[in-house]
């Protein structure tokens, strides 16, 4: 089986109105932004976006929102986008806001094939509306449903032609857990290799989990804030 596509507007190219997508990342740390951009160029709308957070208003899933794309939010925070708080507080803009480690938990569930759990998270706040608790030793849990996706995009520093995926310092963050989620998942690398050059021992994700895989290219890897200053001499240092 061949899963390597050249472009990434081919690999998406059966992503349809209505999907559930999972999209890796965290703030701008790991996003799968070649995906993201072809998802934009598509015209793909009336999507249910399941990631921890929407990017900022010019980079990410942020630009996905600017064109009107995202019915429902799926997410942990709002966090730097102010288009997505608009959206939200103007009634334009479904959102369902989860616990991040809830959110983690929901989606490793669905890739380990556990349907639903139980956790104490959000027990006695709106989180838990609508949802069944239990006791258990005297404690109330909150039960949680798995979270599935029709397609997830996940961003991994190298991968080889077979989708097994290779991630580096904080961009593992969602990707890992999304990879195994996604009833096809779609994975871009920065370098893509051939079968047998990764250590089989580094690999985070087996390419059982991937379907389609792409190099992907123009990585600007945002940073969501940058704070700096004039650097001192040390005669001007306090």
């Amino acid at each position: 089986m061949n899963k390597v596509f050249e472009r990434a507007e081919e690999a998406i190219a059966d992503l349809h109105d209505g999907a559930t997508l999972m999209s890796g990342g965290f703030g701008l740390s790991g996003n799968p932004e070649n995906l993201i951009r072809a998802l934009r160029e598509r015209g793909t709308r009336d999507l249910t976006v399941i990631s921890n957070n929407c990017g900022t208003d010019a980079c990410g899933l942020g630009i996905l929102l600017h064109s009107g794309q995202i019915r429902k939010m799926i997410s942990s925070y709002v966090g730097e986008n102010k288009e997505f708080a608009r959206q939200l507080l103007a009634g334009e803009l479904e959102v369902e806001l989860v616990p991040q480690g809830t959110l983690a938990e929901r989606i490793r569930a669905a890739g380990a094939g556990i349907p639903a759990f139980f956790t104490p998270t959000g027990v006695g706040t709106v989180v838990a509306d609508g949802k069944e608790t239990r006791d258990f030793d005297g404690v109330t849990y909150v039960m949680e449903r798995a979270l599935h996706a029709d397609f997830a995009f996940v961003k991994a520093w190298k991968g080889d032609r077979h989708g097994n995926l290779v991630f580096r310092k904080t961009a593992r963050n969602f990707n890992p857990l999304m990879a195994r989620a996604g009833r096809v998942t779609i994975a871009e690398v920065e370098e893509l290799v051939e079968p047998g050059d990764l250590d089989p021992d580094a690999i985070h994700v087996p390419g059982i989990y991937v379907q389609r895989i792409l190099r992907g290219e123009r990585y600007e890897k945002w940073i969501e804030q940058r704070t700096t200053r004039p650097r001192t001499t040390p005669q001007e240092a306090p």
